[in-house]
């Protein structure tokens, strides 16, 4: 699926880069494979908790075909730095144009 095309481009990047391992580190060395308990839940590495800072409260947030799983105070706080850039920044005409 998804996962294998992105594992498969992001291990044949070079890795002489200082970047490229970085990100081959970052992305595949933490890559778990997660199931559900027997409530349905999905159990979260606690190495990943820790590096992605999530406490007690938590958004799950639906992303196209993807979804992003943020602490709450942290998700507040990503959104009201968007709501700054934005009514600074111009709105591109690909949102402009679409009709919703």
């Amino acid at each position: 699926g998804d996962w294998q095309n992105l594992e498969r481009k992001v291990s044949a990047l070079p890795s002489l880069n200082i970047h490229t391992k970085r990100l081959k580190r970052k992305l595949i060395g933490h890559a778990t494979d997660c199931e559900l308990d027997k409530a349905s839940r999905i159990l979260i590495p606690a190495t990943l908790r820790e590096y992605a800072e999530l406490n007690k409260k938590l958004i799950l947030s639906g992303q196209g075909n993807n979804f992003e799983l943020w602490d709450e105070e942290a998700w507040h706080k990503q959104i009201e730095n968007l709501d700054s850039l934005s009514r600074r920044e111009e709105i591109p005409p690909e949102i402009t144009q679409l009709s919703l």
